[in-house]
């Protein structure tokens, strides 16, 4: 990637992931971290596990640290010795938990990293990730800026967890992001939600569309396809993108698939695959015996997961979004880029907002497949305005999307509430209690 506009100020800024497996968080982390780069500064991409699919993917312009893996009950006691005032909040999600989150084992290195290296900011994503950034900070007791970022609906994974500690985060988060530097948020939809859920002044949180659109996609569009489907003359393709979740909610796409079906020839093809080899199993089996059960099973193909799914979404005749929530939807914004027309759900809340309400898309209510399907159908009856998809598309590439987030980085936009929570003491009590933690 080569440089842009060298800032004034070259910063050391650092990007805190969890790993590295297929995710819409850790492909824009990946992204972002090589556009901030390419802008001139010094950039280190802080991973937890190093082990994923995208291991091949980081960009060769950022630094890679790969943190320590500490024993359960030492990232038990740092969080603790981070906040001794919240121990009724950190007891059941934290404390307690029988399988805590796997980033809280790295929090002592992230401690420790931040101590040797003291980059100017650090960002990270997804809540136990933002959690124990702001813890490390604290115990570090350096001056490193904070800014946590949420990218899904909290309320949705709050409402779809069995565990006890995922219930109770949203209070633990309301009680600790006050203390970041600044919040972000990849849609308004997120930032309201997020609001409701923690507590927290919806005016603290800033909006900024996630970097979806990178600029090797075009030539990456134009790959050659080896794939029979595609082959001139052959049916339109409908295409899913995304992990076989049940967020994604493909078995709506395949109902709506099989009425279109009905009445022209077409093929569904849906890329992605579950991270769980079990699980990918099971879900892969219920994709496919209902399409048999539907009469579809010979138009239906799931390749599993693709490093370039840009040069399918070039030759699809229409894409589609069916998930049942979305913190913003990279794919939509993906498949715009290869001019290809999107039809999505009207789900909380990303892509909605990157269609611009239907000016750009078509919107279906989520889990209906009969509206979906008449969707389908008006856009492959539709020829595509393929350089509008492609403008809209540019709105959520580097150039506008990484100076929003050079300006939250380097402290130009977002000011704490006077009521925000404050840290115990200064560095030196912090390390006191690290001390004693150790």
């Amino acid at each position: 990637m080569n440089n842009l506009v060298p800032p004034r100020d070259a910063k050391h800024i650092a990007l805190f992931l969890a790993n590295l497996e297929v995710g819409g968080v850790q492909k824009m982390l990946l992204n972002l971290a090589g556009a901030i780069a390419a802008h001139g500064h010094q950039v280190d991409l802080v991973v937890c596990r190093m082990a994923g699919p995208l291991v091949d993917q980081i960009p060769n312009n950022v630094r890679v640290v790969g943190l320590k893996e500490a024993r359960t009950w030492k990232g038990r006691i740092y969080a603790l010795a981070a906040d001794p005032g919240g121990f009724w909040q950190l007891l059941r999600p934290v404390l307690l938990a029988k399988k805590p989150s796997r980033t809280l084992l790295y929090l002592p290195d992230l401690v420790r990293y931040l101590q040797r290296e003291r980059p100017a900011t650090l960002l990270s994503a997804m809540p136990h990730s933002n959690l124990e950034a702001l813890w490390a900070r604290r115990l570090a007791g350096t001056g490193t800026r904070i800014v946590v970022s949420e990218q899904n609906m909290l309320s949705h994974n709050v409402a779809a967890a069995t565990k006890a500690r995922r219930r109770l985060l949203p209070r633990l988060m309301g009680r600790t992001y006050p203390e970041a530097d600044a919040i972000v948020a990849a849609s308004d939809g997120v930032a309201e939600d997020l609001s409701v859920q923690t507590g927290i002044s919806r005016h603290r949180i800033t909006t900024i569309p996630n970097l979806a659109v990178m600029p090797e996609i075009p030539e990456q569009a134009k790959e050659v396809l080896d794939h029979p489907w595609f082959a001139p003359g052959s049916a339109p393709v409908v295409l899913g993108v995304g992990r076989l979740t049940r967020q994604k909610d493909f078995p709506t796409l395949i109902r709506a698939f099989a009425r279109v079906r009905a009445q022209r020839d077409v093929r569904l093809m849906i890329l992605g695959a579950e991270k769980n080899p079990i699980k990918n199993t099971q879900r892969r089996n219920e994709l496919t015996d209902l399409a048999a059960e539907l009469g579809v099973a010979e138009d239906l193909a799931l390749p599993g997961f693709v490093s370039n799914p840009f040069a399918y979404m070039a030759r699809a005749a229409v894409f589609v979004l069916s998930s049942a929530w979305e913190g913003f939807g990279n794919v939509v914004a993906e498949a715009m880029a290869c001019s290809c027309p999107v039809v999505s759900t009207d789900c909380p809340s990303g892509p909605a907002e990157i269609l611009n309400h239907g000016e750009f898309g078509s919107l279906v209510p989520v889990g209906n497949d009969e509206a979906m399907a008449d969707a389908i159908l008006a856009a492959l009856e539709t020829s595509p305005d393929r350089h509008r998809l492609q403008t809209r598309a540019a709105e959520f590439s580097i150039g506008p999307v990484v100076e929003r987030y050079l300006k939250v980085l380097d402290g130009g936009t977002a000011s704490q509430d006077d009521g925000a929570a404050s840290q115990d003491g200064g560095a030196a009590s912090q390390e006191a209690r690290l001390t004693a933690a150790e």
